[in-house]
């Protein structure tokens, strides 16, 4: 049955603003309750928590839009010639408004002083780390996480029922990686809300590297749909010839 473009957006919506007030208020929770610092130990209770609620995200709203909740996403299945370049733009625009409301959602129960504990959750450029790195950095956590997409939601090979938890292990993978280069953001509506939020209710947000974070996921996912495509996706049997027989 065909789910209709409003619900599809519908659920995008949502499923982002859930992604970053869980995901991002997990950066918040972690920052608050260690006065101001982030040890790696936090940051590994940072994964956990996007893991779970972008597993939780996807059973509940993948059969509805394919629960993307990522630009990146989008671009990948677009360019993969397995999503209209028609709705990449709706999509993009509900996951971004989503982000949105997911940050607003996190200043409400926070307060605007959660701008000081982690700026909402806002994702930026650790000061020892070049433009070019960061960007690299994205590149391959957001490779990670659009690889295990298209092998385990794309992929009709792939184990039934296991999508949701192993793109959500993906996640926190990646984000145990990236996160003390570039915050391990994959996700240019996750960057979104969080800064819009800082820059709403007085925080500092880190609009200078916003760029990282499209050009980065974006190229990431590209790659990752290619390699996908061309080296792991299911071939046709080549058809087999019986030797010729000479007289």
């Amino acid at each position: 049955m065909d789910v209709s473009l409003f619900r599809r957006l519908g659920a995008e919506f949502i499923g982002t603003a859930l992604l970053v007030l869980f995901g991002a208020g997990s950066v918040v929770a972690a920052v608050s309750m260690a006065d101001g610092g982030l040890t790696y130990s936090g940051l590994g209770f940072i994964a956990l928590a996007f893991a779970i609620v972008v597993a939780l995200v996807i059973y509940g709203f993948g059969p509805v839009s394919g629960a993307h909740i990522n630009p990146a996403v989008t671009f990948a299945l677009a360019v993969s010639k397995r999503f209209s370049w028609a709705e990449v733009v709706p999509y993009m625009l509900a996951q971004l408004a989503g982000g949105a409301l997911g940050a607003i959602l996190l200043v409400a129960a926070y307060g605007p002083d959660a701008s000081e504990a982690g700026g909402f959750g806002a994702t930026a450029l650790a000061e020892t780390v070049p433009v070019g790195a960061g960007i690299l950095a994205e590149v391959l956590g957001t490779f990670i996480l659009v690889f295990a997409v298209m092998t385990l939601a794309v992929d009709a090979r792939a184990p039934h029922g296991w999508a949701g938890f192993m793109i959500g292990l993906a996640v926190a993978v990646a984000i145990l990686v990236t996160g003390p280069l570039t915050g391990g953001s994959l996700n240019p509506a996750r960057t979104f809300g969080p800064n819009l939020a800082a820059s709403l209710w007085g925080g500092s947000a880190p609009w200078a590297d916003f760029a990282l974070y499209w050009i980065g996921p974006l190229l990431g996912a590209a790659i990752a749909a290619g390699v996908y495509q061309f080296v792991a996706a299911p071939r046709a049997p080549e058809p087999t010839h019986a030797p010729s027989r000479t007289s």
